[in-house]
């Protein structure tokens, strides 16, 4: 099953934050998720040691998504195939460099997902991931799937920076996903409750509906550019109940 990474070789990108978003959103429709927390500031590390906000109307998504926070260039690798073992999908949040333990998690990714702000900073950051990424297909003599994905992007107003990346982008023939992640209150919301998006009170999170919505757009998406033999078993998940793996 598929090994997502997301890299990006500038902090702040909204990197964490797409990495949690897709996670919650794969686990509940269903799949047997596991987020590899390779980020120095652990920040999904400490959302998922919160309590759980659940109100007990519905299963308890959070309980079924297992974090694994202890990983080296050396061992990363091995604990992703460990993982392929009993989940549907596997998450990486990696550290905001170029580094050996980066590398080795893109070599062995399904996909990688390199978030960018509408700013040249984080443009230049995305280049270095892509730059890897080219290095490591020439290297390897393989293909590995890839895309940048927008983030942090504005519901009202398309700035002239947002423009001129996604101009640059298209321009050197660079994936973008259709769907971008759009600033919403409700993706910091999670990180202070230590909850998934479907837990947070409607009545007090301002667009709820339509951080779900974009939500369920981007993992729809990115569902679809998995390959065909992924994404047939990770449907046929989704209809199922599961209990998650002892």
């Amino acid at each position: 099953m598929p090994v997502i990474s997301f890299a990006n070789a500038k902090g702040g990108a909204g990197k964490t934050t797409a990495a949690l978003l897709l996670a919650t959103e794969l686990a509940e429709r269903g799949n047997r998720v596991s987020i590899v927390d390779a980020d120095p500031q652990r920040w999904i590390t400490q959302w998922a040691e919160m309590p759980s906000e659940c109100d007990g109307s519905r299963r308890d998504t959070k309980k079924d998504i297992a974090i694994i926070d202890q990983v080296t260039a050396a061992s990363v690798a091995s604990v992703l195939r460990e993982e392929l073992d009993h989940r549907d999908y596997v998450i990486v949040d990696l550290e905001g460099v170029v580094s050996p333990l980066v590398t080795n998690a893109i070599s062995a990714s399904d996909m990688v997902l390199v978030p960018v702000q509408g700013c040249a900073m984080d443009a230049k950051g995305g280049g270095k991931i892509l730059d890897l990424i080219a290095n490591l297909q020439r290297e390897e003599r393989r293909s590995i799937r890839h895309a940048v994905i927008l983030t942090r992007i504005s519901a009202a107003v398309t700035t002239r920076a947002l423009r001129a990346v996604r101009e640059h982008l298209l321009a050197n023939k660079i994936d973008v996903l259709t769907s971008s992640i759009v600033e919403r209150i409700a993706y910091r919301d999670i990180f202070d409750t230590g909850g998934t998006l479907r837990d947070l009170d409607r009545r007090t999170v301002r667009n709820l509906d339509k951080a779900l919505e974009n939500v369920g757009q981007l993992a729809s998406e990115i569902i679809m550019r998995m390959p065909a033999v992924q994404r047939h078993d990770s449907e046929n998940k989704s209809r199922q109940p599961w209990s998650r793996a002892a």
